[in-house]
């Protein structure tokens, strides 16, 4: 197979990104690796050694722009500082599996670890707290297509689409590694660990909605499909779209099949337009606006709620005039009580309104986003393009690396020397009350987290200079 552009090489080459089909992978296998990578802490075989593959390749690309640029020329790393590559490069080997045997990373380990500290003394009964909140949660919030089952598979595992036996996953996912700098005995020591969900789970962003109404179908009151069957649903019509991006649509069947014309001919392709993904560093957000390439060009931000704390005015100053934004509110947060999400909107709303937008009005009402525009009059003959076509920009801002730094827990694994982890985020249980200050607490680490976090001996290293 070849890529959208016929080279076989360049966009195609990371499809474990979810950015291309363009490798020898069958339609239902691509997503089925994507959704393996993107939502379970422990992979099958045949997808661990797929990432591998595709980490080992990207690790030597990282620190070669010549042949960056020449294998995947939609990537930019260029804005990176040679640290925050170096830090890239060692991410990836990791991924790659430079750190041989499973202690380099026990997924297993280090999830029974979160789940028992953010339980505490309801581990024993976490089967009766995930049907809780889920039934009185997340189904309350119009997530009820998650079935009980799927949900304490994935609280007791991490395992959330469970595509094959069961006994197929025991491989752990070290694309979910993150690290982090912990004090220990009065000195700073490098740690990796996993401080990601343990409570909401991936369902809600594939699985909750979908386009084709028979999928949300009911019987008796019990949705007839699981979100782990809408998941895989949604997340193969992306595929076909990529598959099809490029070419022209057919009425029936196989995107790829191409429709003839008036007289039995071909339809031409469109045209690709060209795009550039660029990876910033991590501390950009108050400082792009300072650069003409950046100030007032870009026509949608989009901002997760745990991102919420870096819209400023400085960030609104990069969108252009009558551009596009939208914020992702608290919903699904489990931890959050209904007063907690309704603040959490008001201050969403405050913060885009110091940052210079205004609520988009019409529409359907949401309780999962919010929308905004930039106030101000548009550019004459921008407003249609960018507002009514509803298409983003080519440029699209992509973070390196985690933006946000984990609660960390009780075991984790030292990182190797040369990889600067992320300088810690302390949040306590009233972290919950510090949303309403525009900070949300990664989902599930709402528990409480000691001010000083001890590292067991086995995880002491020291800290390289940086």
């Amino acid at each position: 197979m070849t890529t959208p552009a016929g080279s076989g090489t360049g966009f195609g080459s990371v499809s474990w990104w979810g950015l291309s089909p363009a490798v020898d992978l069958q339609a239902e296998e691509r997503s089925e690796t994507f959704l393996e990578v993107w939502g379970n802490a422990l992979l099958r075989p045949p997808v661990a050694a797929f990432v591998r593959a595709q980490a080992g390749r990207l690790a030597h690309l990282v620190p070669e722009p010549d042949r960056l640029a020449e294998q995947l020329p939609w990537l930019s790393l260029g804005a990176l500082k040679f640290r925050e590559r170096d830090a890239l490069e060692a991410v990836f080997r990791f991924w790659a599996g430079g750190e041989k045997g499973p202690e380099a990373f026990p997924m297993s380990r280090l999830w029974d670890s979160r789940l028992r500290q953010y339980l505490g003394s309801r581990y024993d009964a976490r089967h009766g707290v995930s049907d809780w909140d889920l039934h009185m949660k997340l189904h309350d919030r119009g997530a009820r297509v998650i079935h009980t089952r799927e949900f304490r598979r994935w609280r007791d595992t991490g395992v959330a689409f469970e595509l094959r036996d069961s006994s197929a996953y025991h491989v752990p996912n070290r694309t979910l590694a993150s690290g982090r700098l912990l004090s220990h005995r009065g000195e700073r020591v490098a740690a990796r660990g996993y401080w990601g969900d343990i409570a909401t789970g991936p369902f809600v962003a594939f699985g909750i909605e979908a386009d084709d109404e028979t999928l949300l179908r009911t019987s008796n009151g019990q949705p007839v499909k699981t979100a782990g069957e809408i998941t895989e649903h949604n997340v193969a019509e992306l595929f076909r779209e990529m598959a099809a991006w490029g070419h022209p649509r057919a009425a029936e069947g196989d995107p790829e099949q191409v429709q003839g014309g008036a007289e039995g001919s071909p339809e031409p392709a469109p045209v690709l337009e060209p795009f550039t993904v660029h990876f910033l560093p991590l501390d950009s957000a108050h400082t792009l606006h300072h650069k003409s390439c950046y100030k007032g060009q870009f026509q949608l931000l989009y901002v997760a709620c745990g991102m919420v704390h870096l819209l400023s005015p400085e960030l609104g100053a990069c969108v252009a005039p009558r551009g596009r934004l939208i914020v992702e509110l608290a919903q699904f947060l489990v931890d959050l009580r209904q007063e907690q999400l309704h603040a959490f909107s008001r201050r969403v709303g405050e913060l885009a309104q110091a940052a210079g937008f205004a609520p988009q009005l019409g529409g359907k009402p949401s309780d999962t986003f919010a929308r905004f525009y930039k106030a101000g009059d548009s550019a004459p003959g921008h407003e249609d393009q960018a507002v009514e076509s509803g298409t983003p920009p080519p440029e699209v801002l992509a973070p390196p690396l985690e933006a946000t730094d984990w609660p960390s827990e009780d075991r984790t694994q030292p990182l190797e020397p040369g990889t600067p982890p992320s300088e810690p985020l302390k949040l306590t249980s009233e972290s919950q009350a510090s949303l309403l200050e525009a900070s949300v607490p990664p989902t599930g680490s709402q528990a409480p987290k000691s001010e000083n976090q001890n590292v067991p001996p086995e995880t002491k290293s020291p800290i390289p200079d940086l």
